[in-house]
Order: C-alpha cells, then structure tokens, then sequence
C-alpha cells in the first residue's frame, strides 16, 4: 500500500498511520499477498462483506483471523457442514422456567467478524440464515429484531463447487458478497518463509490491535466522503449498462451492484490517502466485484473472463 497523500485531510494523522500499519501487520502475517489483503480491508471499509473461493489450506482461515487481531475486532469461526442448522447461526429462544419466559440465546452471528467458513457445504436453508444479518446487520426470531455489533463484517470461505458435497450459493447470497476474490498458491518466498518460520497462529495470537470497531466506524464514515466526480459516476453506470447487453452474458450487474463498485472504489482510494475516486480504482475492483454476479449464457463461458471483456469494452472519458 502506498503511503497516504500529505494533502488527504480527509482522515487525522493517528488514524491513517494506525490503518497503513494494520496493513502492514496483516501481511506479515499473510505472506506474499498484498493485493488480496488490500482487497480484504477494502471490503471492510466498503460496509461490504468478502467470500474467498479456493482450495483448502491456501491461507483463508489465517487472513480472517489475522484481520480480527489487527483491527481488534471480536471474532467467532462457524464451520459450515451439511447437518447444520440456521439456529446454530442466528440463535435461539429458549423457555426460561424461573422467569416463566423465553429468552434469546445470541448465535456466533452475534460478533464483529464472522468467518462462515467453507459456507457451500450446508444446505441452501442454512445458507440463506446469514442473508437478513448480511443485509440488515440484525436477525429476526419469534418476530423480534435483534440488531447485531458493529462493526459487521462475514468473512466467507468457499471451496471450488466441483469437489463433492458442495451446494452452490444461490445468486441472492452471492450478491451479498461485495467482492469475492482468490488467493492461490503462494510465491516460492513465501512458502519458504512459511515453511521455515513460526506458526501463523502463534504469530496471530502474539498480535497486538493497530485499530479498534470505533476506528473501522470511523474509516467507514470517512471513505463515504471521499469525492466521486460525476465523470467517474457515468464510467461505472457505462460498466452496469455494456455487462447488460454483453456477448455472453444473460444477467448483467443491478444497480446494487453499481453502488457496491462505487462504495469499494471510495474505500480502495482511501487506503492510498485520497480525497478523491479515480477510475483506476473502479478498474482494479470490478472484476471482484461483478465476476460472481454476472450470469453466463453459457456454462463454457467464463465469469472471470467475461467481467475483464466488459472492462475492455468500456472505455474511460
């Protein structure tokens, strides 16, 4: 990440040197991934929330946690499977005898950052539990609303959807992911430095907080300041309207999805110090941010590919 911009007021001096050296500390303790860490706090301060789509063992579990530490945020780990139920989730009334009423008992949901992880091995009912959490930051049981911590923030893991026993998410819970992103192998450094280092566990738990909740608060309200031209607004609404009319492509991107680019691109420019949205930060989010809600007419045809053709297609004013 780049060192914030002298002439950014838009943040006080304590709070963009606490969120560069968050950074940092994340990616000493995920190696040799700066672009998805920045990915992932960008997500963070979008109001978003992150799936990460890869095969077990690359480092998913690790960033989840060493974002929690950094940002010291409270932190709970669901582990998905077939047998598990949407009260698991979300919680449960109970019937208290002494004091002759239910009571709720709060679910892991009821936290700071939720790592759902390996999401797409429950049952489509399950999965859709965490879909009025993600969307309204509250659960609903018996009829009554119970608002959840903020900062809110699922960190969902997914395997590849052609290994056995895995229920592809629905359209409507992948649109809840702002961005969904993958983090492969690592580089032959890395691994090395892995292999012949501490355990990232223990690394995670000797972490000390850069920030706190009230800082990513904080960080939220300032990235929805940031200045986006409305230059820079007609280049993402020309993205929503080629994805609609594409070769290949049978559902384009909505307007949520619009507003979703917009809210990470704000985020993205915050975290090099700007005051201001550039179109290279829409550039460097979109496919992110519009593979996983873009429909293919074909099964052959590409997400990935089809969200960078759209991108080319599009040319900056």
């Amino acid at each position: 990440m780049q060192a914030p911009a002298q002439n950014a007021d838009i943040l006080p001096d304590r709070t963009r040197q606490a969120l560069v050296d968050a950074v940092e500390q994340v990616n000493q303790l995920v190696l040799g991934k700066p672009h998805e860490v920045r990915l992932a706090f960008t997500t963070l301060l979008a109001g978003g929330h992150l799936l990460i789509e890869d095969l077990p063992g690359l480092g998913k579990t690790t960033l989840a946690r060493a974002m929690a530490a950094t940002l010291g945020l409270d932190f709970q780990r669901m582990q998905f499977t077939s047998d598990l139920l949407p009260s698991d989730i979300i919680g449960v009334s109970i019937y208290d005898q002494t004091a002759r009423e239910f009571r709720f008992h709060p679910g892991p949901v009821f936290t700071q950052l939720l790592l759902a992880d390996e999401i797409n091995r429950a049952p489509p009912r399950t999965q859709s539990a965490l879909l009025e959490a993600m969307a309204e930051h509250q659960v609903t049981v018996d009829g009554t609303c119970h608002t959840l911590p903020q900062p809110f923030f699922v960190v969902a893991t997914q395997n590849p959807v052609d290994l056995a026993g895995t229920f592809p998410l629905p359209d409507s819970q992948m649109d809840r992911f702002l961005l969904r992103l993958k983090l492969g192998y690592p580089d032959a450094a890395a691994e090395r430095e892995m292999l012949a280092g501490e355990d990232r566990r223990d690394l995670i738990a000797q972490s000390m907080p850069r920030l706190s909740g009230e800082d990513v608060i904080a960080l939220r309200l300032a990235a929805e300041r940031l200045h986006a031209s409305p230059a820079l607004v007609s280049y993402v609404q020309a993205l929503l309207q080629e994805s609609r009319r594409h070769p290949g492509v049978q559902v384009g991107l909505s307007p949520r999805a619009g507003l979703g680019l917009l809210r990470g691109a704000r985020a993205y420019a915050l975290l090099d110090g700007r005051s201001h949205v550039q179109p290279e930060d829409v550039q460097a989010l979109f496919s992110q941010v519009a593979a996983h809600r873009l429909v293919p007419e074909s099964e052959s045809e590409g997400r990935d590919a089809l969200a960078a053709s759209i991108l080319d297609a599009v040319a900056v004013d």
